[in-house]
């Protein structure tokens, strides 16, 4: 637009030239001439004025025109390329890895591109050997902080690093498959909208338990305790029960600065003890009444004279009530089992590797072969890895020498597993002993046989034969894994830290004075129907991403398929790639926003065109209730405010300017992916025209030229 104006002004300067030196022409003629004179020239000119001031007029405008041509070829080759130069050079001067200058306009112009692109390359060359030497300086660093990444992401217990106000700076892979449980809508947002970078832990843990567990853990400090820690047990918004360790960060001998939770979920263990601790009570309730019944039967027993089908009646009810305590004991003692059962450590290990790790301990233990039969890649188990190996083993080894084979195999039924061991079926002696090795102890006396081994995972252990395949084997019931797995991203290991945000909090200052790069941002698109909110076209798709004090979180992301309840017409389909099909059996809107509203709580929302977008949201307030009342960024706005003689501010030609891959275009999620990483690249490009803070931003917003789009 400014472009446009800049050459409409440099196209009329010819004409107002001319005319303004003819006008001063005549004035300085008249001047020169006295009165008289200058009448009798006026008397003369007037008519010729009026018979020749077309022609006089004509050749004013043919002159003012080929000046016009002559200013629009040099405005073209000298001017317009100069603002469009300065951005693409001042993008390079803040990004070394932008694309380069374009040279355009005359030679000189496309010289001066030439020099820009050689010292974009020359800076280029020096920040990559200042990044090596930095890489090399900080190799150490980077080993402790990935050994620290590896050392989160194995634990079996859920962890999570806060500042003092509860903004969670650090979570490991258990945290977030713990989160996803607690979550109200685990299949559309997957506990992303409980558990993120900057994100509160009150969402999921009440404020006034926290604060009571740092007042308890402050005041072991200032007592001068070395290991403060505190304990507590509360219940999650869905019921789960949970278990957590509060432990302070602080400096040395300094104030805390945060604190470290780990949480474990104790439902099923509560659950177990409540159980145990019912069945103990109902035990002694009826045991009193079996005990007194015992008890009048052996004292009629005393009597001598008692007739013999008397004795045997009060002989019958003293051996009835045994039985039922025997009945009540087994019930007690096999319930209790189960829970210890529950109690044992069990980790998930992936079927296939189980397989082999007892494999080779055959082999290594007995001299033995032992083969891999059919085995389901998928399976995951719950299991005593070591303990279970061991049994394998011990019964392999009872086989004595005349099976020189064996083979493992290992096939799902339902919530459990077969892990059978499997043999050639001998003469009947080998049969008939291995009937006795299941209960018989695996090292020696003390030690657990391998029916206890199988016992421990809440399953059994039996000796089967299959006559028609001439084959023998043990069998051991074995649970799989709960079926949500904790690997999140299977290619790189998701960024869960970041220790910045013990520097400070947002809400120790007004959110317009923040910096642009210390913000929590949302960055979202939708996919629609069509182009008319307000007419009926409705959301089909809604993507997000997280970005925090300047850093892009993809691990933290949103992305869900929308059942619009009408028609996806035919036209719109090439754009988005969203079929009926595709949608049919997806969640509502009304299902899907109120996961994107927690998801997206606290922070500031950024979208490319975002007025579009959020028209459909408001659309739904009066339906949902939910409003999307925080600031809003666009990228489209920002564009135009950062690269103000740009040619275009579409998504793409911003995305190619800055050298962003476009990624999934027409996509939601690819889409605010694309944008999230704009935003980014934007924000030097911002901070060069004094751009830092969001007021700042949102200002300069409202006044671009493009403020002007509503829907």
């Amino acid at each position: 637009m400014k472009a446009g104006r800049s050459a409409v002004t440099a196209a009329l300067v010819p004409g107002v030239f001319l005319a303004a030196w003819l006008v001063l022409g005549v004035v300085l003629i008249g001047a020169s001439l006295d009165p008289a004179a200058r009448q009798e020239v006026v008397s003369a000119v007037a008519p010729l004025v009026g018979t020749h001031g077309a022609l006089v007029f004509g050749w004013w405008l043919v002159a003012a025109a080929l000046g016009a041509w002559a200013v629009m070829r040099l405005h073209g080759a000298f001017v317009v390329p100069i603002p469009r130069m300065a951005d693409a050079t001042r993008l390079l001067a803040g990004d070394a890895g932008a694309p380069a200058v374009r040279p355009a306009g005359g030679a000189a112009m496309r010289r001066l591109g030439d020099a820009v692109n050689a010292l974009a390359a020359e800076r280029r060359r020096l920040g990559d050997d200042m990044a090596q030497l930095v890489a090399d300086a900080s190799r150490k660093a980077a080993e402790d902080r990935d050994q620290l990444g590896a050392l989160m992401a194995e634990l079996d217990r859920s962890v999570i690093v806060c500042t003092v106000e509860g903004r969670i700076l650090l979570y490991n892979d258990r945290a977030r498959a713990l989160f996803r449980r607690l979550s109200p809508a685990p299949k559309i947002a997957e506990g992303a909208e409980l558990i993120g970078l900057g994100r509160s832990i009150h969402g999921a843990i009440e404020p006034a338990v926290l604060a009571h567990a740092r007042a308890g853990v402050e005041r072991r400090i200032a007592r001068g305790e070395t290991r403060p820690s505190a304990r507590f047990v509360t219940v999650a918004g869905n019921g789960t029960l949970l278990q957590a360790s509060l432990a302070p960060v602080r400096p040395e001998a300094g104030a805390m600065t945060g604190y470290v939770l780990l949480i474990d979920d104790i439902t099923e263990v509560h659950a177990a003890q409540s159980r145990r601790e019912r069945h103990l009570l109902q035990l002694t309730e009826k045991s009193r009444a079996s005990l007194a019944n015992m008890q009048a039967a052996l004292d009629m027993l005393d009597y001598p004279d008692l007739e013999a089908d008397e004795r045997a009646g009060f002989q019958a009810v003293v051996h009835d009530e045994v039985a039922v305590m025997s009945a009540r004991l087994a019930e007690l003692a096999a319930d209790t089992g189960r829970d210890m059962l529950g109690r044992w450590p069990l980790q998930d290990i992936l079927g296939a590797d189980l397989i082999d790790a007892a494999a080779q301990r055959i082999e290594a233990a007995t001299g033995r072969r032992a083969e891999r039969g059919p085995v389901d890649e998928s399976l995951w188990l719950l299991a005593d890895s070591f303990g279970l190996t061991a049994a394998v083993t011990a019964l392999a080894a009872r086989l004595g020498e005349r099976e020189e084979v064996v083979t493992l195999q290992l096939a799902p039924a339902g919530s459990w597993a077969h892990l059978d061991l499997v043999w050639p079926s001998g003469d009947g002696a080998t049969a008939a002993a291995a009937a006795g090795w299941q209960d018989a102890p695996m090292e020696g006396e003390g030690s657990p046989s391998p029916r206890e081994v199988a016992e421990r995972h809440g399953g059994d252990l039996w000796l089967a034969h299959d006559r028609d395949a001439a084959v023998s084997f043990f069998r051991f019931m074995v649970p799989l894994a709960a079926g949500e797995r904790d690997d999140l991203l299977a290619d790189e290991r998701p960024v869960y830290y970041d220790f910045d945000l013990l520097a400070g909090s947002e809400a120790s200052s007004a959110l317009d004075d923040c910096p642009l790069d210390r913000l929590a941002c949302t960055v979202f698109d939708c996919e629609t129907t069509g182009l008319d909110p307000g007419g009926g076209d409705e959301i089909i798709q809604i993507g997000a991403v997280r970005i925090l004090n300047g850093r892009l979180l993809p691990g933290e992301s949103f992305d869900q398929l929308v059942d619009p309840g009408r028609s996806i017409p035919e036209a719109s389909i090439p754009f988005h790639g969203i079929r009926p099909e595709m949608v049919r059996g997806a969640p509502r809107i009304g299902e899907v926003l109120p996961a994107l509203h927690t998801f997206a709580a606290d922070t500031i929302l950024v979208g490319h065109n975002v007025a579009f977008d959020m028209r459909f949201l408001r659309l739904k307030e009066a339906s949902t209730g939910l409003k999307f009342d925080q600031p809003v960024l666009d990228t489209l706005l920002l564009a135009s405010i950062a690269e103000p003689d740009a040619e275009s501010h579409a998504l793409e030609a911003i995305a190619a300017r800055l050298g962003v891959p476009v990624v999934a275009r027409h996509s939601a999620a690819g889409d605010a992916l694309t944008t999230a990483t704009v935003f980014l690249k934007l924000l030097p490009l911002l901070r060069e025209r004094g751009v830092v803070t969001l007021g700042a931003a949102r200002e300069a917003s409202a006044n671009s030229p493009f403020a002007r789009l509503r829907y």
